[in-house]
């Protein structure tokens, strides 16, 4: 084998006009996973739940073999895309007929945050590190828990946020970057903290970091949203 061999490193065997081919089969794997979302009715990759990314991924493998490899068929690329969608459709149809099959499938909402705390036995059940939901939160303009009134995780893994008014709004968790939310297990001084944990707020003095008694951890935060 010769080195920097530019035939073999750009083309390899392959004539120039199996260029075209390439892109006659990419065409055609696009329009094959465009129109799998089109019949299944879903307007953005947000919306799509876990089966739905299963089959696109399914899909996507499948459309990248028939694009790039000479000796991959483009009628069983179609028969696969006709087996998905009938998979598809019968599965949905089976999760309207069973409503527990469809929450096994896609799952179901969950109440994640309720008036400015965690729900934290659904928070340790799910598989989402605090940096990850704390930045979906501030995307959503929340400086602290004590500003939510109703936090719901929706099957697709966005997060709905309802909002106290101002009035009522109260002293809860930052939800800032670690940079900008220190942690003590040795109280600096007396203040407002929140649990780090489940966002229980609570009036503690200089010392060493007490149970929180929601959820029995030690670990606390100056809370926000209140006079300190």
């Amino acid at each position: 084998m010769q080195p920097f061999d530019w035939q073999r490193m750009l083309l390899d065997q392959f004539p120039a006009a199996f260029l075209g081919e390439v892109a006659f089969r990419a065409l055609v794997a696009y329009l094959l996973v465009f129109a799998f979302l089109k019949i299944s009715g879903r307007r953005g990759v947000r919306q799509l739940s876990l089966f739905e990314l299963v089959v696109i991924l399914t899909l996507g493998s499948a459309a990248g073999d028939v694009a790039f490899y000479d000796d991959v068929p483009l009628l069983p690329i179609v028969v696969v895309f006709i087996t998905l969608l009938l998979l598809y459709r019968i599965t949905t149809l089976l999760m309207k007929i069973s409503p527990r099959f469809g929450n096994w499938v896609e799952g179901k909402p969950l109440v994640i945050i309720r008036d400015g705390l965690y729900e934290f036995d659904v928070l340790d059940r799910q598989n989402i590190s605090s940096d990850e939901f704390f930045m979906e939160l501030r995307q959503s303009g929340i400086e602290h828990l004590g500003q939510v009134r109703l936090g719901i995780l929706e099957e697709d893994g966005s997060v709905s946020l309802y909002q106290f008014v101002d009035g009522d709004v109260r002293a809860g968790l930052s939800v800032m970057p670690p940079a900008l939310r220190p942690r003590f297990d040795k109280i600096p001084h007396a203040a407002l903290y929140a649990c780090d944990h489940c966002g229980h707020p609570q009036r503690l003095a200089t010392g060493p970091a007490p149970k929180c008694p929601r959820c029995d951890r030690c670990l606390w935060s100056e809370a926000m949203g209140c006079a300190q």
